[in-house]
């Protein structure tokens, strides 16, 4: 080849290639919005008061729908007492502090065999130191443990002690010394006629409710 066609060959040289640049389109900036002090401190105020109202409300309306249900309270009526004696009052008060000092009489040899039970029983065996009184022994019933005779049998409060089983019963009972205890075999419509004569007759009943 000539000299020339090789200068030709060494001019024209490969078209260099164009660099493609990407050209990254502009974010949106999300603004940020800073809340006011103003408004959060005027939400923390008035918020709240709005709700108190309501809870205020609806506990007013709770205490009115109570006291809507509740019923009146009855009057306490204080019961009966009965008419004692200076030496009454002294027999009750003695029989009291007997009985604080009488011991629990338990049956002979009640901790050894589950069979015999706790419930007494006169010792009589011929050896038995119960019955001869031995004092690391559990002591053993004796007429020294009774209260006064003027008010033995009585009621804690002083009454005696009667038994009815109808409205007939209460008739002859004197309430400023007797009161009346209903048998457990009465019904519950008896018990109601029993109680509404009683409170006729100023009678106090025993055993009704806490009396």
């Amino acid at each position: 080849m000539p000299d020339e066609e090789k200068e030709n060959i060494e001019l024209k040289a490969p078209p260099e290639e164009e660099e493609v640049v990407a050209v990254e389109e502009p974010k949106e900036e999300t603004e940020i919005v800073e809340p006011d002090e103003s408004s959060e401190d005027e939400i923390e105020i008035v918020e709240p008061e709005k709700t108190k109202a309501k809870k205020k409300e609806k506990k007013e309306e709770t205490v009115e729908e109570a006291a809507e249900q509740v019923p009146e309270e009855e009057v306490y009526k204080v019961k009966p007492k009965p008419e004692l004696g200076a030496d009454e009052k002294h027999a009750l008060s003695l029989r009291a502090v007997k009985r604080g000092k009488k011991p629990n009489f338990r049956r002979q040899e009640w901790f050894r065999y589950v069979r015999v039970g706790e419930s007494w029983r006169k010792p009589r065996g011929l050896h038995s130191k119960t019955r001869r009184n031995y004092r690391y022994r559990a002591p053993k019933v004796s007429k020294g443990y009774r209260g006064p005779k003027t008010v033995r049998g009585r009621h804690p409060s002083g009454f005696e002690d009667v038994l009815i089983h109808s409205p007939k019963d209460l008739e002859g009972l004197d309430p400023k010394k007797q009161a009346a205890r209903i048998g457990h075999t009465v019904g519950t419509r008896k018990r109601i006629a029993i109680k509404e004569k009683a409170d006729e007759l100023g009678i106090r009943i025993l055993n009704w409710g806490g009396s």
